[in-house]
C-alpha cells in the first residue's frame, strides 16, 4: 500500500492577544533584537503561555514575540496558507498531530530532532512520553515539540450520580452512559444528561463521534479504501451519537464545540461531558461552587472495542520559510520544557499545566497532588490508545479519531455538516449518512484511492 500521511478539536470566539513589542535600540557591539511571530491555537495553557512570556524574555532578552492567537477553525487554514504558499508570516505555528507527517513529508516544516533537538541536551527530548513524541514525528524524526499530549475521557458529576442512586464505573459502557444521561436530565433545572461535540469540523464534532464509531466496530473505510459509514456497526453508531445529543444533550448542540460544553459543565447545566484530557485542570480551576469539588472522571467509554479515547498532541513547528529558526527553536525550546511546567505551576497553579507531554511532570509532587483526581486516568487513556490500530476490524489507515491521509479535511469537514443537519433536526441521520458517503466516495475515487 502506498504510504499516505496524517484530531482534538475546538471552537471560541476570536480570542485577540496579539503581544507587539518595540524593538530596543542597537548599542555597537550589540545583535540586533529578533522579533518572532507565533501563531497559537485559542487554548487555556496558551493563554497561561502568553501571560509568562516576560520570563522567557528575562533568558532570551535579544528575542521579541508576537502572538497571534486563533481558535482552531480559524488556526488550520491561516497557516496552512502560509505553509503551503511560503509567505513566511510566521516564524513558530502551533500544528496538530494529523498535519504533522503530512507538511514535514512537503518539506514545510523543519527536522527538529536533526537540526536542533540533538544538540540540545538540556531540553532532555528523552523525557518525552513515547505515545505523545511519536506522534509528532515523521519517519523517526521530530518535527514538532509536543506542547501538550491528551486522550479523551468522561467528566461528570459525582454528586449528581449520587442523588439519582448512580455508580459511574471506572469504564462505562456507552450503554450505561445513555442510561445515566436519560436518569439525570432534569429540565426543571436546565441541567442536560450530557454534553457533546456537535459543532461541525474534523476536529470538532468528528473528533468524540469517531471514537464511537471505533469502539461499536465501525470504521471510515475498508481495506479497499471503499468508504463505510452505511455499514451497519458504523450507522449504528453515528445514529447512536445523534439521538443521545437530541434527546439527552444539551440545547442547540450543532452549535457547540469544547468551550461551550467546557462552560455548561463547570457551570452546572450538564451531568456529563466527553471530551479531551486536556480540559481536566480548567474544569476544576472554573468550575462554580455547586460543581467545585464534585467533578469525577472516568475512561472513555466503549462497547465493542477497549481502549476507545482518542490520542492528539498539539505541537509547536518551525516553518522552512522563518527567517530566525535559531531564536524560534529557542522559544519552542522552551515553552515545552521542564523548567517552563514548573513554571507554569508555580505562577499560575498546576491545573494549567501543560499535561500529557512530559514523564517528569508526573512526578513533581506538586502537580501529583493538585491533579490526583485525574492525572492518572490521563496516563491511562493516552497509553491505551492506539492509532497504529484504532478499530475493531483492519483499515488501511491510522489515526484514532482522524484518518491519516490529507483528503480526511474535506471528507471529515462535509460529513459533520450533514451531522449537524440531523443533530439539528434538519434531516435524519441515515440521510446525512446516505450524503456524506455519496461525497465521500467521489473524494476517494479523484483522489485515486478506488476506481
Amino acid at each position: 500500500m502506498k504510504w499516505r500521511p496524517a484530531n482534538a478539536g475546538a471552537h471560541v470566539s476570536t480570542l485577540a492577544l496579539s503581544v507587539a513589542f518595540g524593538l530596543l535600540a542597537v548599542q555597537p557591539g550589540q545583535a540586533e533584537d529578533v522579533t518572532l511571530t507565533v501563531a497559537l491555537a485559542a487554548n487555556p495553557q496558551m493563554e497561561t503561555a502568553a501571560k509568562l512570556i516576560d520570563n522567557f524574555y528575562a533568558k532570551y532578552p535579544d528575542i521579541k514575540v508576537k502572538f497571534q492567537t486563533l481558535p482552531e477553525n480559524q488556526l488550520r487554514p491561516t497557516v496552512l496558507k502560509d505553509v503551503a504558499t511560503k509567505s513566511g508570516q510566521f516564524d513558530v505555528v502551533m500544528i496538530g498531530a494529523y498535519e504533522v507527517p503530512l507538511w514535514a513529508q512537503k518539506g514545510w516544516i523543519t527536522n527538529l530532532s536533526k537540526e536542533y533537538a540533538a544538540n540540545d541536551a538540556e531540553w532532555k527530548a528523552d523525557d518525552l512520553l513515547t505515545p505523545i513524541r511519536d506522534l509528532v514525528s515523521y519517519e523517526g524524526d521530530m518535527f514538532a515539540t509536543p506542547f501538550y499530549g491528551s486522550s479523551s475521557f468522561m467528566f461528570y458529576r459525582k454528586d449528581l450520580f449520587e442523588k439519582a442512586g448512580l455508580t459511574m464505573p471506572e469504564q462505562p459502557t456507552w450503554e450505561q452512559v445513555a442510561d445515566f444521561a436519560a436518569k439525570l436530565d432534569d429540565d426543571a433545572h436546565n441541567v442536560s444528561g450530557i454534553c457533546l461535540r456537535g459543532i461541525p469540523g474534523w476536529g470538532q464534532s468528528l473528533a468524540p463521534l469517531t471514537t464511537v464509531i471505533n469502539t461499536f466496530g465501525g470504521r471510515w473505510f475498508d481495506e479497499n479504501w471503499e468508504p463505510q459509514l452505511s455499514s451497519p456497526k458504523s450507522k449504528e453508531a453515528i445514529n447512536f451519537y445523534v439521538n443521545l445529543l437530541k434527546e439527552h444533550g444539551q440545547q442547540d448542540a450543532a452549535k457547540d464545540g469544547w468551550q461551550e460544553c467546557l462552560q455548561l459543565f463547570t457551570q452546572g447545566k450538564t451531568a456529563m461531558w466527553y471530551d479531551d484530557t486536556v480540559f481536566a485542570g480548567p474544569v476544576i480551576d472554573q468550575a462554580n461552587a455547586a460543581v467545585k469539588g464534585n467533578v469525577g472522571f472516568a475512561l472513555a467509554p466503549i462497547k465493542e472495542k477497549p481502549g476507545s479515547g482518542w490520542l492528539w498532541a498539539w505541537g509547536l513547528s518551525i516553518p522552512t520559510t522563518s527567517k530566525h529558526q535559531d531564536a524560534a527553536w529557542k522559544l519552542i525550546a522552551w515553552l515545552t520544557s521542564e523548567e517552563y511546567i514548573k513554571l507554569a505551576g508555580e505562577k499560575a497553579g498546576w491545573g494549567t499545566v501543560p499535561p500529557g507531554s512530559r514523564e517528569s511532570t508526573y512526578r513533581l509532587a506538586e502537580y501529583e497532588a493538585a491533579t490526583k483526581d485525574y492525572a492518572g486516568l490521563t496516563l491511562k487513556s493516552i497509553n491505551a490508545a492506539n492509532p497504529l490500530k484504532p478499530t475493531v476490524d483492519p483499515v488501511p489507515y491510522t489515526g484514532v479519531q482522524y484518518v491519516t491521509i490529507p483528503e480526511f479535511e474535506q471528507i471529515g469537514d462535509f460529513t459533520s455538516q450533514q451531522l449537524a443537519g440531523a443533530i439539528s433536526g434538519q434531516m435524519s441521520a441515515d440521510d446525512a449518512i446516505a450524503a456524506s458517503e455519496t461525497k465521500i466516495k467521489e473524494i476517494m475515487e479523484d483522489a485515486g484511492y478506488i476506481k
